[in-house]
This record gives structure tokens, C-alpha cells and sequence, in this order.
């Protein structure tokens, strides 16, 4: 059913000029605080990228792809990691120059998060009718400002390529029954491991097409890479994939997985697997359940996000960059926050708690985890409990979201506050 055009206020009709003016003086200030934050980013100096390109450069030589090595001040020896079809990726890159690869890389991020946010922020605008454009203005810029993003940027990674191959997945091609969805998350996979989850993820919510389409798709890249380079992707997948010491150090605070909370308990010692197995068990088991629950409920931006953080939680090296599911809970949060009726005490209450909660969390995800802190060189274990929480903030912040990000209703029409209380009785929000 299309919207009903939205009623304008008698001080929007005295006024309109200003009111633009307002949104754009605050769109404009809100940008200015971005090269605030993204000035300690620039101790990276686009770091991993310059790995990937001097490792396309040793490879394009003649030498082992998974010989390369090149030394870090805080994690020793860095390689090149990742799955062999990212390789062939990556590899036209080399013959260009280093400061039109960091340009392409920097554009398509920016691009990535324009896009995504778009897509995240579509039905809230119009199911609340908010601004269009200053909705979408203000949401880029906060995407942009947030830890992840300043990192995947900075230090020139390729994780907005992957969100972007999941949500086009997740949230169009699925839904739609689309004939090739899955190729997407099996894309991804191929790429970088980390969103293979996403392929569980269709299993457990018996997407069985997009399942088989995905992991079709993952093996098809992976055999592509074989067949190009199938003495480095024999290394890769029968020894480099289980060599975690070549990512870095486990114990780093910018590891924000639970293995790195483990490890930083212990460190410079590594955490005992029969303590982390059990917790990784639990987390998968709850997370998916979840999300399950959240695609019955037809809420897909929920269960994806709650996958993602189970992701997160559960491989051994999650870098803060590889986080961008806060993301999308916030933009939940605030949707949640929106849809629940105030005028009732337990409305207000629980308004109130999302409230709070969203932005409490986009305050942590902006401020971020090691942004504005030197932790050092040395292996050291956490000392005290405010160290714990701080060192570990992503990590409690998952865990926190995964119990308490709430299901919505499915719904396509704009929500009013007339509507609110019938359309949206409490018992509908599941937990």
C-alpha cells in the first residue's frame, strides 16, 4: 500500500528554508569531526594494503605467495593470509601504481558504505517518514565515522567488498528467491573465510537453494585459484589456513573475538582450546537460534546482524575492522526505538532502554577500541577489571547484543502513532 504523503507542520510551512538550513549546517558539522577521527588512522598508512601489493609483487617474481613476510613493530612478522582466489583478485592491482591502488581502494570503501547504508536505511525512512536525504546524509557520515570503517580505510583492507556481497545476498537476492542467490556469500567466502558463516546461516534457516548456490560458488573461486595456482593453494588450505601466528598476535587488543579476550587473560601463554571450544559451541548454538527466530518473525536485517556478531565472536582473529555488524544494530535499535509506543508506561520503559542502548553502542563503536590507545609491544596480561572491560569492549558489546537486539515485525507500511499500539502489541518483540 503506497504512503500516505505526510502532513507538514504549520512551523515546517512558515519556515522550510530553515529548516533545510538546520540539516545541513548539522550534516556539515557532523563531517567536521571526521578528520578527528580518522587522524590517529594515519599511523597506518595504509598498511595492509601495501602487504598485499608487495606480495603480489614477490608472487608476479616467481617466488611462493605464502613466503612473503614483512615485519611489524607490535606483531612481529605479517603475511600475506589470505585464500589464494583473493590473490588473483588483488593481482591487477600490482601493475599499477601504489597511489592509484590506495585511490581505487579508498573510493569503492566510501562507494561500499553509501551503498549498504542506503540499503539499511531505506525502510526506516520510509517507514517513519523521516528527511530522505539528510537521513541518508547523517547515516553515511556516522558509518564512516565508526572504528571499523576508519580501519578498513586506513589501513586499506577489503571488508566493505564483502558486506556488500552479503547484504545485495541477504537482503534482495534471498527474499526475492532469486535464481543465483548465494553466489554472493559464496564469493565472499572465497575471499576471506570469515563470512563462510553466512552459508550455516542459510542451512540452519533452510534456504537449501541458496545454500547449495553459495557453497557452489565458494568451491568454483576456490578451484579457479587452483587451477592457477595449485602448488600455493595446496599450501594454503592444507597448512597456512590453520597457522594463526601468521595473522599477528592473538592477545593484541585489536583482536575483539573471544579467543582474544581468552588470550589476553593468559597471555603471553596461549588460552587452553578445551575453554574456548565450549564457549564457541554455546555462542553458535544461541546466535543461530536466534537468527532463526528473527527469519521466521521476517525480520532478515536482525538475523544477519546476529549472525555476523556470532561470526565475530567466534573466529580466532577478529580485528576490529572486520566488526561492521554494530552497524546494522544500531540502525535496529533505532528502528525498534521509533515503533514502540511511549504513550503506555511499559512503552516508555522499554523506548527508554533501546534508547540507551543504541547509543551507548554507536558511542563505543565511533570512540572505538584502539583508536586512541598504545597498547604496547609486549604481551601482558589484563591487570584489572576496568582494563578488562576496556581491552575487551567489543567482545562484552557482541555478547551483550546478541541476547538483547531485538526482532521486529514484519511490516511494509509506514507506522503511526495512531497505529503503534495494535500494530505492535509487546509480545510481538521476541528475545
Amino acid at each position: 500500500m503506497p504512503a500516505e504523503p505526510a502532513t507538514p507542520s504549520s512551523v515546517d510551512l512558515e519556515d522550510p528554508g530553515g529548516r533545510s538550513a538546520r540539516r545541513i549546517v548539522g550534516a556539515l558539522a557532523l563531517a567536521s569531526v571526521l578528520p578527528v577521527l580518522y587522524l590517529p588512522g594515519t599511523v597506518h598508512d595504509f598498511f595492509d594494503l601495501k602487504i598485499y601489493m608487495a606480495a603480489m609483487d614477490w608472487w608476479a617474481a616467481g617466488n611462493p605467495l605464502y613466503d612473503y613476510a614483512q615485519p611489524d613493530r607490535v606483531q612481529g612478522e605479517l603475511f600475506f593470509t589470505y585464500p589464494p582466489f583473493a590473490a588473483l583478485l588483488l593481482l591487477p592491482f600490482s601493475l599499477l601504481k601504489l597511489g592509484a591502488t590506495v585511490a581505487i581502494f579508498t573510493g569503492l570503501t566510501v562507494l561500499g558504505v553509501v551503498v549498504t547504508t542506503k540499503w539499511l536505511l531505506d525502510p526506516v525512512i520510509r517507514r517513519h517518514r523521516l528527511p530522505y536525504a539528510f537521513t541518508l546524509a547523517v547515516g553515511a557520515l556516522l558509518v564512516l565515522g565508526v572504528e571499523s570503517t576508519r580501519e578498513t580505510i586506513t589501513f586499506g583492507q577489503i571488508n566493505m567488498l564483502l558486506v556488500v556481497l552479503i547484504l545485495a545476498d541477504l537482503l534482495f537476492a534471498v527474499p526475492r528467491g532469486n535464481r543465483w542467490a548465494g553466489v554472493g556469500i559464496g564469493l565472499a567466502t572465497a575471499l576471506k573465510l570469515f563470512p563462510g558463516i553466512f552459508i550455516v546461516y542459510l542451512l540452519v534457516t533452510r534456504r537449501w537453494r541458496a545454500a547449495v548456490v553459495a557453497s557452489a560458488a565458494a568451491a568454483g573461486a576456490t578451484l579457479l585459484a587452483a587451477a592457477v595456482a595449485p602448488g600455493d593453494s595446496w599450501r594454503f588450505w592444507t597448512h597456512e589456513l590453520w597457522a594463526t601466528d601468521r595473522v599477528g598476535r592473538t592477545d593484541y587488543t585489536g583482536n575483539q573475538s573471544l579467543f582474544g579476550l581468552l588470550s589476553r587473560l593468559t597471555a603471553p601463554e596461549e588460552p587452553s582450546r578445551l575453554i574456548w571450544l565450549p564457549l564457541v559451541a554455546a555462542v553458535v548454538a544461541y546466535g543461530l537460534w536466534r537468527a532463526v527466530r528473527a527469519t521466521q518473525a521476517g525480520d532478515v536485517l536482525t538475523a544477519l546482524t546476529l549472525t555476523g556478531l556470532v561470526a565475530a565472536l567466534i573466529s580466532p582473529i577478529t580485528w576490529t575492522h572486520h566488526i561492521y555488524w554494530f552497524v546494522p544494530a544500531v540502525i535496529i535499535l533505532v528502528d525498534a526505538t521509533l515503533r514502540t509506543d511511549p504513550r503506555t508506561p511499559e512503552g516508555a520503559r522499554r523506548r527508554r532502554r533501546l534508547s540507551w542502548l543504541a547509543l551507548g553502542t554507536s558511542m563505543i563503536i565511533v570512540y572505538g577500541v584502539v583508536s586512541f590507545y598504545d597498547w604496547g609491544v609486549t604481551p601482558t596480561p589484563t591487570q584489572t577489571p576496568w582494563e578488562f572491560v576496556l581491552r575487551n569492549a567489543y567482545v562484552l558489546l557482541c555478547l551483550l547484543l546478541l541476547v538483547v537486539l531485538p526482532v521486529r515485525p514484519r511490516t511494509d507500511r509506514p507506522l503511526t502513532k495512531s497505529r503503534e499500539a495494535d500494530t505492535l502489541p509487546e509480545t510481538t518483540i521476541h528475545r
